[in-house]
């Protein structure tokens, strides 16, 4: 079968996409997912539970989300033309990994790719325009939380705009993964990933589902509302109950089937407003110790890939 062929496009501007699922579980903030792919998969038995109502790409870790109108699935995440899904990452010098929680204003800067160019655009900066491949530069060796991965380092004009922007006292790089570097294993932070599996720079996997109904419940017992941009997810769902996403075990979106894995315990980054890249201390709850959690993914498929 033509490769290309494989690519079924399911989500338009102009359509919802169906979501359906079977299997019952309980409630959470939001939901991780493994896809999991087989041509010849026994026959299920689904039931309507939800619509697709947007499709989000983070190119760059803790940078501003890219709505999109379709994607392709990709074993790694999602992808839409040259924009891989955490495929850049800000570092330090020695490596470790620059995130919202220590930079909150990272989330104003739009990575795009454009005419084979990297471009960088943020608040008051001209925006910065670079080959996209650059691979006379180094491979750097770097850390996303406590895993080792790699990167190839974007350029010093890449650099020296980051840290300009950031008005950093210490210089910040930008790496970009490439298929044959060293990639995280996300069954080294937690095992019921396959031992298989690998992912670029997400905390832990490239897949992550939450509806809208789930963040308008907790904007209920919140001082100030949250936006599902807050969650930073791949796919946003709505026609559903608040939390009923954490009893999708199996879901499917056209002909991509996805397989729940494991719940994330939310952190800082939730509270930094993706508008205005201002930090908060904490979300406020009407209830004290309440905590939400939403879940991180895996995807597990062929080689062939599908389009939402």
């Amino acid at each position: 079968m033509d490769f290309k062929g494989v690519l079924v496009k399911i989500f338009t501007r102009n359509r919802e996409v169906v979501l359906c699922a079977a299997g019952t579980a309980v409630a959470l903030l939001g939901l991780g997912l493994v896809y999991k792919y087989n041509v010849r998969r026994p026959e299920k038995k689904f039931t309507r539970v939800g619509v697709v109502t947007q499709l989000l790409l983070h190119p760059m870790k803790s940078g501003k989300a890219v709505l999109v109108e379709t994607a392709e699935c990709l074993r790694m995440g999602l992808k839409y033309g040259e924009l891989r899904d955490r495929h850049w990452l800000v570092i330090t010098e020695d490596g470790h990994m620059v995130t919202g929680r220590q930079q909150p204003r990272l989330v104003l800067v739009s990575l795009s790719c454009e005419g084979g160019q990297l471009c960088l655009n943020g608040p008051q900066m001209e925006e910065l325009r670079v080959p996209l491949q650059q691979s006379n530069n180094a491979v750097v060796d770097c850390r996303v939380f406590s895993i080792d991965v790699q990167g190839r380092d974007c350029g010093d004009d890449v650099s020296n705009w980051l840290t300009r922007y950031l008005e950093s006292d210490k210089t910040v790089r930008l790496v970009h993964y490439e298929p044959h570097l060293k990639a995280q294993r996300p069954s080294e932070k937690e095992p019921l990933f396959p031992k298989d599996e690998k992912v670029a720079y997400p905390d832990a996997a490239p897949i992550m589902l939450m509806s809208e109904a789930s963040v308008r419940d907790l904007n209920t017992r919140l001082n100030k509302d949250v936006s599902v941009f807050q969650f930073r997810p791949s796919i946003v769902v709505n026609d559903c109950e608040a939390f009923t996403e954490d009893t999708w075990d199996h879901i499917e979106i056209g002909q991509v089937e996805l397989k729940r894995v494991v719940g994330c315990g939310r952190c800082l980054f939730t509270t930094v407003d993706p508008e205005t890249g201002i930090i908060t201390s904490r979300l406020h709850t009407g209830t004290p110790g309440e905590h939400k959690e939403q879940h991180h993914v895996h995807p597990s498929m062929t080689k062939q890939t599908r389009t939402f």
